[in-house]
This record gives C-alpha cells, structure tokens and sequence, in this order.
C-alpha cells in the first residue's frame, strides 16, 4: 500500500532530525578541539602542592592550575651574548625591522642536544611578534650583536639589543615549583574544564622567563 504524504514525514523527519543533530556535534566537537590547542600562562607561583599550582597572572588573575602526570620542567637561569656558540640551539622571541631582519625581544639558549619547536612563526609577545628556533650559523656575532638562526625551511637574522634580556633553559624537576618563582606554563584545557599544566619553564632566583 502507498504511503500518505503525512505517513512518509513521520518516517523521515526524525531521521533528517537526528542528521542535523549528529552533523552539529561533529562541528561541535570539531570547534571544541579547535579551541583546545595549548596556551601560555605568564605567572607568579602563589602556592604549590602534589598535585596543583596557584598561580597569579601578570594581569593580576588568580588561577589554580592542575599539574600532568608526566609535568616537564624546564629551569630559566640569566645568560649572556657570549654563551651563544656556532651550533648552539636558540629561540628569539622579535619584530620585524624594515630591512627584513628581526629585532629580539628576548633569547633563549636550549640545552646542548635539545631542539625544540624548530622554526619560525607568530608568538603572543606583542603586535606582529614572532619566535624564531633554531640554530646558529657559523658567524655567531656579526654587525655587533646580529645573529643568524637557521631552521629547516630557511634562517633569520635577529638584531640582539644590549639590553634584551638572554636566558638559558636547563632540565629541571617539580622541586623548581616554589612560592614566588616566576613561570611560563603550558596549558591545555581537559574534558573537565580544567587547566592541566603539561610543561612549565621557572625561572630560579628572581628569573623572569622572558619568553
């Protein structure tokens, strides 16, 4: 027997409903992961224990942060021009200069052996900032104080004022998380809604992570 006009909406309404419902929880969840990628928190380490850290943010926010499992720490101690070698690994947060080179706003020198987000692209250290990572040419200081950082897919040269800051990163354990250290801490945020702490850089002795 034919179906009635009215018979086949009941049959496929619900069907074409529940499409839409399935298409928007995949765009749905295709925006929450969006909006998941890491943050860095700038902040003063309030008050610490196994398992969390109270943190004020440089904005003055008050926010307790939940420590991974497997936490990697990574110290910040002062350094100078003269630890940056031929071959040394480094990340320069900079602007642009009109001649095309970079202008550093800080420089990390990495451990030797360790390389890590090699190349160059947009950081949050102001308007038009970028953070350049990876590894010096055979000429370390020209011009001054002119670096060329080479990565895979080319090199800049980054123009290191006097007065930049220069630090150097150094494998570090949980014991670095103190009251009153200042931090850059990596955030994800879980399915709870909290915010999981998965690698943290602190600086010892007063260090401010320039980064």
């Amino acid at each position: 027997m034919a179906m009635t006009t009215a018979q086949l909406l009941r049959r496929f309404v619900p069907a074409l409903a529940a499409s839409a419902l399935l298409a928007y929880g995949s765009v749905a969840i295709a925006q929450t992961a969006a909006t998941a990628a890491p943050t860095r928190v700038r902040a003063t380490i309030e008050k610490v224990n196994a398992d969390n850290l109270e943190v004020s943010t440089k904005a003055g926010k008050k926010l307790t942060l939940k420590l991974a499992p497997d936490l990697a720490v990574m110290s910040v101690t002062h350094a100078a021009i003269t630890d940056i070698k031929s071959d040394s690994f480094i990340g320069s947060a900079a602007i642009p200069l009109p001649d095309g080179s970079l202008k550093a706003l800080e420089v990390t020198v990495f451990p030797a052996g360790m390389k890590s987000g090699e190349g160059h692209y947009a950081w949050d250290l102001g308007k038009k900032s970028t953070m350049t990572n990876g590894t010096v040419g055979d000429v370390v200081v020209t011009s001054g104080r002119t670096i060329t950082v080479k990565y895979p897919d080319g090199e800049k040269k980054i123009v290191v004022p006097a007065d930049v800051p220069i630090v150097s990163l150094n494998k570090a354990d949980r014991s670095s998380l103190v009251a009153g250290a200042h931090g850059v801490f990596i955030v994800t945020k879980a399915a709870d809604g909290s915010e999981v702490v998965n690698r943290a850089l602190v600086g010892i002795k007063g260090v401010v992570p320039p980064m």
